[in-house]
């Protein structure tokens, strides 16, 4: 489901004019050497803002800490979770800084 939301979101950006980017790789570099982790950021819009798609019956810790991990890791300041799975979009979007 999360992967129609996204394609959704993108073709919407596109309509728009906006600069981003699907599924951005997210290297990890550990005492000198790239790791392959598999970190993918689901959508980073004008390199300003990372969305982090879900489709979950509430946003929990665990993914607040994983959003908060790819702003560090990427030098992104803002961030969104974006959760699907609301009756209300409102109720589903969390805001995070880092």
């Amino acid at each position: 489901m999360e992967s129609a939301y996204a394609a959704c979101l993108c073709r919407e950006f596109d309509v728009l004019g906006f600069n981003f980017d699907r599924e951005r790789p997210l290297p990890v570099t550990y005492k000198g050497l790239n790791l392959n982790c598999g970190y993918r950021m689901d959508i980073v819009v004008e390199d300003r803002l990372v969305l982090e798609l879900k489709c979950v019956d509430r946003i929990l810790p665990i993914h607040e800490a994983q959003l908060l991990t790819y702003l560090k890791l990427s030098g992104v300041k803002a961030g969104l979770i974006l959760n699907f799975n609301c009756k209300l979009m409102k109720d589903g979007i969390k805001r995070m800084v880092a």
